[in-house]
């Protein structure tokens, strides 16, 4: 089970609110998202702007689009990111990814994924720094409790070839062509893809070339079970209690 963004269909996405949802909840594993500020914070965010889940445009009514790396941490964090969701989640703050290492511990894992990293030259070498402070890439890698993924291939690839030992995931929201899965083996350990393109062929193809299938959005209880049925390693949800309940009710 992976929590998507955290917990989000009980918290505001991408926040230390989801994320201790999701391990109130007993995740496996949490999914978050990394972008990177003006002045090269890293920090929690799935939109290139942040009117959808911010207050942005009331902060800052002239900075329109309001995308992510135009402003500086200190500026986001001036930002309101859980009001939108509920009146409970009024003045929860946009993370850092530091801060995110900070609330995780073993055995849960991180499920990391870069957004748009055309946008942010150098992040790779960046995202290595940062998740090997106070220890955590080296403990993670050896638990097999850590993956970077990105629906960006080459950033993977860059990243593989900057820190060979660090497991990277490809997102797919298309089939991925045998080539395309033949080539992902060379360097990837993992594939995410839309639950929507999943049937059984496509698990065991990505079976044979030793990686592993995770697959993305699913929280209706038949998403759920088409998934099981078909032998994916990884099933990423809003709602992880009940996912979990769901999981263990297929199991069972």
């Amino acid at each position: 089970m992976i929590a998507h963004r955290g917990a989000s269909g009980v918290a505001p996405e991408n926040t230390i609110s989801a994320i201790r949802a999701a391990l109130a909840q007993g995740t496996d594993w949490v999914e978050v998202d990394v972008q990177r500020s003006r002045d090269g914070a890293l920090v929690l965010m799935h939109d290139e702007t942040l009117d959808r889940t911010t207050d942005a445009p009331r902060v800052f009514p002239g900075r329109a689009p309001w995308l992510v790396g135009d402003f500086t941490l200190a500026e986001l964090l001036r930002l309101d990111a859980g009001a939108w969701f509920g009146p409970a989640f009024r003045r929860v703050r946009i993370p850092t990814l530091l801060k995110v290492l900070t609330v995780l511990a073993a055995p849960t894992g991180l499920l990391l994924e870069v957004k748009d990293p055309l946008l942010y030259p150098g992040i790779e070498e960046q995202i290595i720094e940062e998740l090997t402070v106070g220890g955590f890439l080296t403990a993670a890698v050896a638990e097999r409790r850590l993956v970077v993924s990105s629906f960006d291939h080459q950033a993977m690839r860059r990243l593989s070839e900057l820190c060979p030992a660090l497991p990277v995931g490809l997102g797919f929201e298309l089939r991925p062509t045998d080539a395309q899965l033949r080539e992902a083996a060379s360097y990837a350990t993992e594939i995410n893809a839309d639950i929507l393109v999943l049937d059984q062929d496509l698990v065991r193809r990505v079976h044979e070339l030793n990686l592993s299938l995770s697959v993305f959005t699913v929280n209706a209880h038949e998403a759920v079970r088409a998934a099981l049925e078909v032998g994916v390693d990884g099933i990423i949800g809003d709602y992880p209690a009940e996912l979990r309940s769901r999981v263990r009710g297929r199991v069972a």
